[in-house]
């Protein structure tokens, strides 16, 4: 994929981004608002990552991290609520993530990657519940909107099952696409 062709597909994330944006202000919904906030940051980690660790991504990978910030901000807009795999996706997706970064890390110091995938993917995912739960408790406290919500017990455990769906994955793939994130960091 061509530099000015990578760029333009950001961008166009990005503007994906400014659109949720201006949708959750205009249903006056803070948790599309905040999400699409925070997903406009994150869509600058790939450039983060790649100043700290010295290493360029390929432009499949940054798109694939950006993908995440536009699937959870638009999800806020209602598919969380109206498709019923559409968190399945996003946990995976996030997890893989995740997963990626630690396997890369994990093979590039010479370190066996499953164990530190798995354990990294089940706690931040564990952490990212409570707080989620946390968030959620303390908004219906108040008597605001949320900007994260818990669904349940059961919602609790398929996102953690679908964020060892997305560790399971890189496991599975992670030498044959991360490879060149291991050899060069």
């Amino acid at each position: 994929m061509k530099t000015s062709v990578l760029r333009e597909v950001e961008r166009g994330i990005r503007y994906a981004l400014l659109a949720v944006f201006g949708l959750g202000v205009r249903r006056r919904d803070p948790g599309a608002v905040v999400n699409a906030v925070v997903a406009a940051i994150g869509t600058y980690l790939p450039d983060l990552a790649e100043r700290a660790s010295g290493v360029e991504l390929r432009p499949w990978q940054r798109i694939y991290v950006q993908t995440a910030m536009i699937t959870h901000a638009i999800g806020m807009l209602g598919p969380y609520d109206d498709v019923w795999w559409w968190d399945h996706l996003t946990h995976t997706h996030s997890s893989s993530i995740l997963g990626g970064a630690v396997f890369a890390i994990s093979r590039h110091r010479g370190r066996d990657p499953r164990p530190r995938v798995i354990a990294a993917v089940v706690c931040f995912g564990l952490l990212w519940e409570l707080v989620e739960y946390a968030v959620h408790a303390v908004g219906n406290r108040l008597g605001v909107e949320p900007v994260l919500v818990s669904y349940g017990k059961r919602d609790t455990v398929l996102d953690l099952v679908f964020d060892l769906v997305g560790a399971t994955l890189v496991l599975a793939f992670g030498d044959r696409i991360l490879g060149d994130l291991g050899d060069s960091a």
